[in-house]
């Protein structure tokens, strides 16, 4: 397997930096903790870019704390944590987004669909379609308990090292991982976890499953991920059972916890 190891100079180059920019700007989103709108960004766009790309090749940049808000789960009265990064640390990590992707792209599973340029939820949707209608009538239906939040920082970076051997990129990733969070009057770092909201959050989610991808392949089990959803369709009830008790293995070592009640095993007709 292939590592890089320079990659910090293609991050802070300052074509890179203006088009995370450009990225940043188009998703809109709120200001941070440091009250600084993607408008206000706009008005010193060259300094605030040029101070970007300095600090990490100073390696003096380090991330604000994120600020923490508490949105609706669509059709629940539950509500679900989401975090936002400074302005300028959007664009910090999208530009490291830019880098990354392409070099874990190229080897992540076919049968994963969340957060992958070019794809997206119907084609996943399209692909469950299809399999139900070729006969795999069974189907496991996998729920993650809070996995953003329970992902183990040293395992996950075990296997961005397998990749990246630029240890300013792997001490940036840990910054990222371990921004303080600050809920209006509380703060505190987070132990295990990519927080949701964050630009990098979901090329590391896809990332630490990646494994768990390619394992449910090899074993020739007919998996559809979105993100941290997902089904494995089967053509009999004994082998969804054994599928179910394969990615509970898998969680156990991976540090992962498959939810009691939501994840369940399910015939179709």
């Amino acid at each position: 397997m292939v590592r890089r190891f320079s990659l910090i100079d293609k991050v802070y180059r300052e074509s890179n930096l203006r088009s995370a920019f450009y990225r940043v700007q188009a998703h809109k989103g709120s200001a941070g903790v440091d009250h600084q709108t993607i408008t206000q960004f706009t008005h010193r766009l060259s300094e605030n870019l040029a101070y970007a790309s300095e600090s990490l090749q100073s390696q003096t940049y380090r991330p604000r704390a994120i600020k923490r808000v508490w949105i609706p789960k669509p059709g629940r009265k539950e509500k679900r944590p989401l975090g936002i990064p400074t302005v300028l640390d959007r664009v910090i990590q999208t530009a490291l987004q830019n880098v990354l992707e392409p070099i874990f792209e190229r080897d992540f599973a076919e049968h994963s669909y969340g957060f992958r340029p070019q794809r997206g939820c119907k084609d996943a949707l399209r692909r469950v379609d299809n399999l139900l209608q070729a006969g795999y009538n069974w189907v496991v239906d996998a729920d993650l308990r809070n996995y953003f939040d329970m992902i183990p920082h040293d395992k996950l970076m075990e296997r961005v090292k397998a990749k990246v051997a630029d240890g300013r990129i792997l001490d940036l990733i840990k910054r990222y991982l371990q921004q303080e969070v600050l809920d209006e009057v509380n703060a505190w770092t987070p132990e295990t976890g990519s927080p949701q909201g964050a630009v990098i959050s979901p090329l590391l989610s896809n990332i630490y499953l990646d494994p768990l991808d390619h394992n449910m392949a090899d074993a020739g089990y007919e998996m559809v991920r979105y993100a941290d959803d997902f089904v494995i369709l089967c053509r009999s009830e004994s082998q969804a059972r054994e599928a179910m008790q394969n990615v509970a293995e898998w969680c156990e070592e991976a540090m992962l916890e498959l939810h009691p009640e939501k994840s369940k095993t399910a015939g179709y007709v």
